[in-house]
């Protein structure tokens, strides 16, 4: 007996296999079940809608006009289901590994990082903000600052990183810090959920300079990827960790002006749920970017 508050699929495919083939000795045909068990789940379909479906006349059947109105919405789901399972068998079998990564740490460090890696045709690459959920996502290795919304994953310190401040080469900003003005500045905000962020008056602080900093002047970006890329473009002077503007410094994009700022609180970091953590794919990945790191 079919309740109300199930969704009666046997008996809908049923009838939308009886609907479309004229008897239910072809539905049956079609669906690998005998007439009488198509008959009998169209029956409880009726029973459960208080509706007739089909006029029955000997082994003719004909859509009566409830069947009519329910046939387009039946038929439409069939083919929509059919054509999800076509899709889904036709996908890869081999998994793909998912590494999500922060906008900037992405854009200046791990798509260059990820040069050599062999699995990397079998890569999805997402960029996403803190915090995510890993397990519902299906991500397998995350690439973040700090490891404080992760505590039950597996936690590898990738680099601990100190400001640096940047410019174009050819720009006609100072050689030493105390030569720039505070229109020349490039300000990054990270967002409230950061505590703490490039910032330029703790800069001026940690490397001996007590100026004040007007923070209402200078260009101010949302991304450490933008202030580097507005550096590089000869729009001021950025502020960004020391790793990640490593290869714009090699390729003669940027020049450092003053000296590295202390250590940032947090470390850059791996992480990688725990069921997760001895897949064969995941465990190659991780040790190409730990590989990278310390040939850095």
């Amino acid at each position: 007996m079919l309740k109300p508050d199930h969704l009666p699929f046997n008996a809908l495919r049923a009838f939308e296999a009886a609907a479309r083939s004229g008897s239910f000795v072809n539905a049956g045909a079609a669906l690998g079940v005998s007439a009488a068990a198509v008959s009998q789940q169209v029956k409880a379909l009726e029973g459960m809608l208080g509706k007739q479906l089909f006029l029955r006349q000997g082994n003719r059947i004909t859509l009566t006009d409830a069947g009519r109105s329910l046939y387009p919405s039946v038929e439409s789901a069939m083919t929509e289901l059919s054509m999800a399972t076509r899709r889904l068998r036709a996908a890869p079998r081999r998994a793909r590994i998912v590494l999500s990564s922060l906008s900037s740490v992405a854009d200046l460090w791990l798509i260059p990082a990820l040069t050599g890696f062999a699995q990397g045709a079998q890569l999805d690459l997402r960029v996403e903000a803190d915090p995510i959920d890993m397990a519902r996502d299906g991500v397998d290795v995350r690439i973040t600052y700090g490891a404080q919304y992760y505590p039950d994953h597996v936690v590898e310190p990738l680099f601990q990183n100190r400001l640096v401040a940047v410019a174009a080469p050819d720009s006609a900003f100072g050689a030493r810090l105390g030569e720039l003005h505070d229109t020349d500045l490039i300000h990054t905000d990270w967002g409230r959920d950061y505590g703490v962020q490039p910032d330029w008056a703790h800069h001026f602080e940690t490397v001996g300079d007590g100026r004040r900093v007007d923070a209402g002047q200078g260009l101010r970006v949302q991304s450490t990827s933008m202030a580097v890329a507005a550096a590089c473009a000869g729009l001021g002077v950025a502020l960004a960790p020391e790793l990640l503007i490593l290869g714009h410094e090699r390729a003669g994009q940027v020049r450092r002006i003053g000296p590295v700022a202390n250590p940032l609180p947090r470390d850059y970091v791996m992480i990688t749920p725990n069921a997760r953590a001895r897949n064969r794919d995941v465990q190659s990945l991780r040790r190409h970017l730990l590989g990278v790191v310390g040939a850095d």
